[in-house]
């Protein structure tokens, strides 16, 4: 890694920290669902049970001190015990998969109340999108997973894999026996293919599984294929044809965590070094063309902007491009660059992104990364 991100890592990593604090709501021991820039400032606004399973998740690759300040000087352990407390009534399936996650990383006593919870609602089988079918794949994949677990985690990634598109490099919203949206059915999100690639890689890494990690590479490679010319991790994709359907927004988290955490996993697990690919996402969130090379980082506030989006009305873009390609794979709105310009800053900051970072770029990932550039 350069210098110059090396250090916007390390920024960033530190910035996530003291970000989260100001998240930690401690009468409630959970996280807010986001801060937002308002005219009476930064406000924190709800509450996010599913945000803080991630935070726990990236917290636990930090030093006590570090890990205890993000979380209001309380201990990331007892921030999971809250979770756990009422697991047994908790429906989302992927909240369960992602407390798992976070229990299973803590060592936390009571972990195996979150695994119960999560075979009752069966991430093999019903109604659940891709994405919290590979956060269950992945917490059952990870370290200290016992041998239930793996024969459960053999089951979800044969799921995960009966729904992949293996001719176009893509993951569905939604796997081939749930039901889906007759205009929307078609169109996947980048977050559609950034987990599944990180389960199947961890999965594989655990297992030694060659389809998993097969059809992890396929996908690393199409979202690597698919960036935009400035870095941009793209937004919703066809399913069937692989093609990107609509790029706007472009979402921080994809450029600093989410895509960088998937690309190391599969690179773990055997694949490609996709370095440069990661590097020029990083770039973009350092200067985003679409903002004049302004960045969306904001240092003052310890607070990174969401995304940079369009300037039009509510979600009009996306609803229309799904709509024309729906009607031809290759068919899309005309005109819309000119009439809906990107450059609409989202003054927004959740804390999940903060916690994907810490996850993304451990301290072992820099060190490794500063040695090879010393080096190099």
């Amino acid at each position: 890694m350069q210098a110059d991100l090396l250090e916007t890592v390390k920024n960033l990593r530190a910035m996530s920290v003291r970000g989260l604090a100001r998240m930690y709501l401690p009468n409630e021991r959970m996280f807010c669902h986001c801060i937002r820039r308002g005219p009476m400032g930064d406000i924190p606004e709800g509450i996010s049970r599913r945000y803080t399973a991630i935070t726990l998740i990236g917290l636990a690759t930090e030093c006590t001190d570090a890990a205890r300040s993000a979380c209001g000087d309380t201990a990331p352990g007892d921030v999971c015990g809250r979770l756990l407390e009422d697991i047994d009534h908790v429906e989302n399936m992927g909240d369960v998969a992602l407390t798992l996650w976070a229990a299973v990383l803590w060592d936390h006593a009571d972990k195996r109340k979150a695994f119960d919870r999560l075979l009752q609602l069966d991430p093999s089988r019903g109604a659940h999108p891709t994405v919290e079918i590979a956060w269950a794949l992945t917490a059952l994949s990870v370290k200290n997973a016992a041998a239930g677990d793996l024969n459960l985690a053999g089951k979800v990634c044969k799921r995960l894999l009966s729904a992949f598109h293996r001719e176009t490099g893509v993951f569905p919203h939604w796997p081939k026996d749930a039901p889906t949206s007759a205009l929307r059915g078609h169109v996947s999100c980048f977050a559609d293919m950034v987990y599944p690639v990180q389960a199947l890689s961890c999965y594989a890494q655990t297992t030694s599984d060659s389809a998993a990690i097969t059809a992890a590479k396929q996908a690393g490679e199409h979202m690597v294929r698919n960036q935009g010319p400035a870095g941009q991790w793209w937004w919703h994709f066809d399913a069937r044809s692989g093609r990107v359907v609509e790029g706007f927004p472009v979402y921080t988290v994809h450029q600093d965590s989410m895509a960088p955490m998937a690309l190391f996993a599969l690179q773990d697990a055997g694949g490609p070094d996709s370095s440069a690919a990661i590097n020029e996402g990083l770039r973009w969130l350092i200067a985003s063309p679409e903002i004049d090379g302004r960045t969306l980082i904001d240092n003052e506030a310890d607070l990174i902007w969401r995304k940079v989006a369009r300037h039009e009305p509510g979600k009009l873009t996306r609803g229309v491009q799904a709509v024309a390609s729906r009607i031809h794979p290759s068919m899309r709105a005309p005109g819309v660059n000119m009439l809906f310009r990107p450059g609409f800053v989202d003054y927004e900051c959740r804390p999940y992104h903060l916690g994907w970072i810490l996850h993304a770029f451990t301290p072992e990932r820099l060190a490794t990364w500063d040695a090879k550039r010393t080096t190099g």
